[in-house]
């Protein structure tokens, strides 16, 4: 009985790390371009540490601190987590809910933080599916937002900006795409107000075995994507939340976290227009799909839906009905409304 059990536990280990996916094109372009960019313009909160003790210094001393960002909340409909000079975050490993459930191979017990619930516990347990809170091994999920009332601690509520408990999350890392949920928040228990964490179950998906209740991944480079409205909660009956294994949780949001990265980039991870020209973020260049001109590398515009040049061909008039009568007719008269008329001639 016991080498069964450590057989389907070391399968479940195995099977995370075998689910996870190539990053779409449209996603990989987003995170390039956030990088890219340095840091965030609409910073929604900041002040947080994504290492502890990191200081508020980046490795060369330069001033840092790291942000929730609204960048692209309007457009995309997404909020993130962003530093300065090009960094991300890190990912930190959270072991918290519930507890020795089939999933846990031991690697947990080294965390030193762990706490038996999660944020959204009472949530989860409101669905009527049987499960009283999330398992960090068996479900993927971030933790998201920080709260608090300890002096000087930087607090941030995602619910403010539309994003809803146990939605699902989308994480770029290692180059691998990775579905969760959004399963807890930051509290104010160290030193420092913190960001850049998941459940070992997602962090082991993402970096390997390797990975343990205190040892995660210490680079910058994590993206983590939360989708603001109802529609990204699975809700009920959308997702497996009594799932033994982070194998068939993860599969059941998949159909639903596809969907949503389609917000990204103007129209998901299809094939975009080859790149033209001078052209510095792929998959947006001269003919791609666009919404706003934030869709659209370099000095490009989005012009009637794709992406354009701004002295560019000027796009086909609007269908007409009177041949011979239509745009761009040389001979044509003016004739000015009836209420023009009579007041000319008052």
């Amino acid at each position: 009985m016991v080498i069964k059990s450590a057989v389907a536990v070391s399968l479940s280990a195995l099977a995370a790390v075998a689910a996870a996916r190539d990053v779409p094109a449209n996603v990989k372009s987003f995170y390039n371009s956030i990088r890219g960019q340095g840091q965030c313009r609409n910073v929604l909160a900041g002040g947080f540490h994504s290492i502890d003790g990191d200081s508020g210094k980046s490795p060369d001393m330069k001033p840092i601190d790291f942000d929730y960002c609204g960048d692209h909340i309007s457009d995309y409909n997404v909020i993130y987590l962003q530093g300065k000079n090009g960094q991300l975050v890190n990912m930190d490993i959270d072991c918290d809910g519930i507890q020795h459930g089939p999933a846990d191979d031991g690697r947990c017990g080294s965390s030193g933080d762990t706490q038996s619930v999660t944020s959204f516990a009472d949530t989860l347990r409101g669905y009527g599916t049987g499960q009283r809170d999330l398992d960090a091994n068996a479900h993927p999920y971030v933790v998201f937002g920080n709260t608090g009332s300890r002096k000087g601690f930087a607090n941030f509520d995602p619910r403010k900006y539309g994003v809803e408990p146990l939605s699902v999350m989308a994480v770029v890392c290692n180059n691998k795409l990775i579905y969760g949920v959004w399963g807890d928040e930051n509290g104010d228990d160290g030193s420092e107000s913190m960001v850049g964490e998941a459940s070992i179950s997602l962090a082991t998906a993402c970096f390997g075995r390797g990975i343990n209740g205190n040892s995660g991944h210490d680079d910058n480079d994590v993206l983590y994507i939360a989708f603001t409205g109802k529609d990204a909660v699975p809700g009920a009956k959308g997702a497996k939340w009594n799932a033994q294994n982070y194998d068939e949780f993860e599969n059941s949001i998949t159909g639903l976290g596809n969907k949503l990265i389609q917000r990204i980039g103007g129209g998901g991870g299809g094939t975009q227009p080859p790149p033209t020209g001078s052209c510095s973020w792929e998959g947006h260049c001269e003919g791609a799909s666009c919404k706003s001109e934030n869709d659209c590398s370099d000095e490009l515009v989005c012009n009637a839906g794709k992406c354009s040049s701004a002295g560019g061909s000027t796009p086909p008039p609007p269908p007409c009905s009177w041949e011979g009568h239509c745009q761009g007719t040389r001979r044509c008269a003016f004739s000015p409304p009836k209420s023009i008329v009579h007041a000319v001639e008052r």
